[in-house]
C-alpha cells in the first residue's frame, strides 16, 4: 500500500521535531559546559559540530535500520503495526499533558541515570574529540524515547511503501532539519549568546513546543490507522 508521505510532510514533521525540548537542551547544557571551560570559539564550534555530526549520522542510521524492520512488522501482522501506531499515540498524549498540566511529573525525557552520564562525559569533552563525538552517539541514543516518537511515526509511514532510495533520501533530509535548529544555537554560543538567553527562550516556549509535537503525533497515529484499516 502507498502513502501520500512526501517531502513536505517529511518537512513539516522534521521542523516540529527539531523543536524537541529534550534535544535543545542537552545542547545548552554542553556547550554551557564548554563555555565555562574558557575553551576558545573555534574549539566550541569544532565540538559543537562534532557533536551533532554524532547525533546526525546515529538517527540516520538507526532509521535506516528501523524502516525494513517495521515494514516486516506490518508484513506479518497487521496488529503490530496498529500497536505502533497506538504507542505513537501514546506519546502524543504525554506530549498534550506536559502543555496542559506543566510542572507535575513528567514522563517524558532522558532518564536520571543517563543525564548523569552525560554530565560526567561533559567534563572530559573540552580536552578528546573521540569523548565528543562518542558522547554524541550516546545522547542520540538515550533520548530516543523523548525525540524519537516523531521519527518511528515518520519511520512507519515510510514502511508502508518500503526502503527505496526515495524514503532513505527523505530520511537523510529529515535528519539535516532535525539538527538545524541545534546548529543554531550553536552559532548563538560562538557569537557570544548566554546559556540563560537561550535557556529563557526554551522555558518560554516549552509549552508551545510540547502542544505541535502532542497535536503531530495524534496526527500521524491517526493516519498509520486510517491507512492500515482503510
Amino acid at each position: 500500500m502507498e502513502t501520500n508521505l512526501n517531502l513536505f510532510i517529511i518537512l513539516g514533521a522534521a521542523v516540529i521535531d527539531s523543536i524537541n525540548p529534550c534535544a535543545i537542551g542537552v545542547l545548552v547544557f554542553l556547550l554551557a559546559y564548554l563555555t565555562q571551560m574558557k575553551v576558545s570559539s573555534r574549539a566550541l564550534l569544532f565540538h559543537g559540530l562534532l557533536y551533532l555530526a554524532a547525533v546526525f549520522f546515529t538517527y540516520l542510521i538507526v532509521g535506516a535500520l528501523l524502516l525494513p524492520v517495521i515494514q516486516q512488522m506490518r508484513s506479518f501482522s497487521v496488529m503490530s503495526y496498529l500497536a505502533i501506531a497506538a504507542i505513537i499515540g501514546v506519546f502524543g498524549l504525554l506530549e498534550l499533558k506536559e502543555f496542559f498540566l506543566p510542572g507535575k511529573t513528567s514522563l517524558i525525557g532522558i532518564a536520571p541515570r543517563y543525564s548523569l552520564m552525560i554530565k560526567k562525559q561533559a567534563q572530559k569533552m573540552a580536552h578528546n574529540p573521540f569523548v565528543t563525538f562518542g558522547l554524541g552517539i550516546f545522547v542520540a541514543l538515550v533520548e530516543l524515547p523523548c525525540t524519537g516518537a516523531v521519527y518511528l511515526a515518520v519511520l512507519s509511514l515510510m514502511a508502508l511503501s518500503g526502503l527505496n532510495i526515495s524514503n532513505l533520501a527523505m530520511l537523510v533530509i529529515y535528519n539535516i532539519i532535525f539538527i538545524l535548529p541545534l546548529v543554531v544555537i550553536l552559532i548563538l554560543f560562538c557569537r557570544g549568546t548566554s546559556a540563560e538567553v537561550i535557556q529563557r527562550w526554551q522555558e518560554k516556549n516549552k509549552a508551545k513546543m510540547h502542544l505541535s509535537v502532542g497535536l503531530l503525533l495524534l496526527g500521524l497515529a491517526a493516519w498509520m490507522v486510517a491507512f492500515t484499516v482503510l
